[in-house]
C-alpha cells in the first residue's frame, strides 16, 4: 500500500523504514487509530500491516476481482487517514468497523459495475445471455444473502460481533482472533459459539425465503 505524505509534512512511514513502525506494535487499535488522527502515518502503517490482508480477503471474495479488491482495500485506508475520526470506539472494535467499511465499499463497487453492464449494447447483452455465467436474479440473491449477514452480526452484543466478523469476512481463526483481541482462545470459542447460535435464528427466514425462490 502506498501512505499518503503525512499531516506533519514528510511522508509516512513504510515497512523499510524498520524501528519506527515495529515501536507501534505493541500499542493496540484504538491508540493508533488516535496517532493517525494526529496525522501519524506509522501509525497507519502498522494498522495496514494489522488488517490490510483480511480487508482484500474480503473485498476479493465479494468482487471476485484482484485489482478491484485492490483498489477497495486502498480507499478504505485513505478514508481512514483522512478522516480517522469517524470510529466511534463506544460502538464496537476497530477490527469490526473497518471490515464492516470494506464489505460497504466493495458491494458499492458490485453495484458500479452492475450499472456499467446495464449501459452495454444490445448485442453484448445477448451473448451474455447465451453463456453460463450466473443470471443477474442469482447475483442479487448472492448480495442480498451477504447484506442479510451483515445486518444480522449488527445485531449481536458487540464481543460476538467482532469474532464472528473476524472469522467470516476476515477468514482469521479462532487462535488468531484470540492473538488480536487479547482475548482467552476459550473465550473466543465460547463468543462464537453463542454468536453463530444467533446468527442462525435471526437468518432462518432467509432460508426459507430462498425454499420459496426455488419452488416451481
Amino acid at each position: 500500500m502506498t501512505l499518503p505524505p503525512s499531516r506533519a509534512g514528510g511522508t509516512a512511514a513504510s515497512p523499510a523504514s524498520g524501528p519506527r513502525v515495529s515501536s507501534y506494535d505493541g500499542l493496540d487499535d484504538r491508540a493508533l487509530v488516535a496517532a493517525v488522527t494526529e496525522g501519524d502515518g506509522a501509525a497507519l502503517e502498522t494498522l495496514y500491516g494489522r488488517y490490510g490482508r483480511p480487508c482484500y480477503g474480503l473485498a476479493r471474495r465479494i468482487l471476485t476481482d484482484e485489482q478491484f479488491a485492490q483498489d477497495v482495500v486502498q480507499e478504505v485506508f485513505l478514508t481512514l487517514w483522512r478522516d480517522a475520526s469517524r470510529f466511534d470506539p463506544a460502538r464496537g472494535g476497530f477490527s469490526s468497523w473497518l471490515l464492516s467499511m470494506t464489505h460497504h465499499k466493495a458491494v458499492d463497487r458490485v453495484r458500479r459495475e452492475e450499472n456499467l453492464r446495464k449501459c452495454r449494447t444490445g448485442v453484448e447483452v445477448l451473448e451474455e445471455a447465451e453463456s453460463d455465467d450466473p443470471t443477474v436474479e442469482d447475483e442479487v440473491w448472492s448480495l442480498l444473502r451477504r447484506e442479510r449477514v451483515r445486518d444480522a452480526l449488527q445485531l449481536l452484543p458487540d464481543v460476538q460481533c467482532e469474532a464472528l466478523t473476524l472469522a467470516y469476512f476476515g477468514g482469521y481463526t479462532q487462535r488468531e482472533i484470540a492473538g488480536l483481541t487479547s482475548t482467552p482462545l476459550g473465550t473466543v470459542k465460547t463468543r462464537m459459539l453463542a454468536g453463530m447460535r444467533r446468527l442462525r435464528n435471526a437468518l432462518d427466514g432467509l432460508g426459507n425465503d430462498a425454499e420459496t425462490r426455488t419452488a416451481p
